[in-house]
């Protein structure tokens, strides 16, 4: 089975590492690099590489001292020019659509729908246990259905009822709110989402990046075990 770990999620930071037994991966390094040396105990030789889904430092924050340290790190052409990486050895240039082996990992980038410069999402299939993961973070909603996956680390980051009642109440600008709801995914997108795909092969489903302050945790758990039947996770720190 593959391995999935959550260090942190959210717009404070977002690492995530997954394994299939033979290939290490991280996803994002959006803490500074102190922290994720911390979170991987010092292992970082183990990891085979790291996904980045764009350029937004909650996301890429330590880019440059993960391949300065020998990770080679894989992102679309946008986000390596906007970070000024796009000339480093380490850094590998991915398109949507087109397939990359990473170790006992096959990647199929894909275009999801944020204010950042060409991100990307990622389906991951393992050769080893022959199961597959989508990743899917900052994108306010997924124009693709895929074919019976094992795990999905989808984006729930702010209920449209909750934000409403904090614009209303003044602690949140109605700016922020308007962006908010063209660049993330709302728990209703997220359950328009599960209910577009087959969730029958379905053994995890982890809710990333929660709004701090457009969010209840519980509320989301407990809707999306509801309505899927599903083991559900709450990404966070830990």
């Amino acid at each position: 089975m593959i391995k999935i770990e959550s260090f942190a999620s959210g717009s404070s930071g977002n690492l995530y590492k997954i394994d299939d037994g033979a290939t290490s991966l991280l996803i994002e390094a959006g803490l500074p690099i102190q922290k994720i040396k911390e979170k991987l105990e010092f292992r970082l030789s183990e990891i085979t590489g790291c996904l980045i889904s764009h350029e937004h430092g909650d996301h890429s924050k330590s880019v440059k001292d993960v391949i300065r340290l020998g990770m080679d790190c894989y992102m679309s052409p946008g986000t390596a020019k906007a970070l000024e990486v796009e000339n480093h050895h380490r850094i590998h240039q991915i398109k949507a659509k087109e397939l990359v082996v990473i170790g006992s990992m096959v990647v199929k980038p894909f275009n999801v729908e944020h204010d950042a410069n060409e991100p990307l999402g990622f389906l991951i299939v393992s050769r080893k246990t022959g199961e597959k993961l989508v990743y899917i973070t900052d994108s306010f909603y997924s124009k693709f259905i895929f074919n019976q996956p094992n795990y999905l680390m989808v984006e729930c980051n702010y209920s449209e009822e909750i934000l409403q009642r904090n614009v209303e109440s003044g602690k949140v600008h109605p700016a922020l709110a308007a962006r908010l709801q063209k660049s993330h995914f709302s728990l209703k997108n997220v359950k328009d989402f599960l209910e577009a795909n087959d969730l029958s092969k379905v053994n995890e489903i982890w809710l990333l990046h929660l709004s701090n302050s457009n969010s209840n945790a519980g509320q989301f758990k407990r809707e999306i075990q509801e309505l899927t039947g599903k083991l559900v996770k709450i990404a966070g720190s830990g």
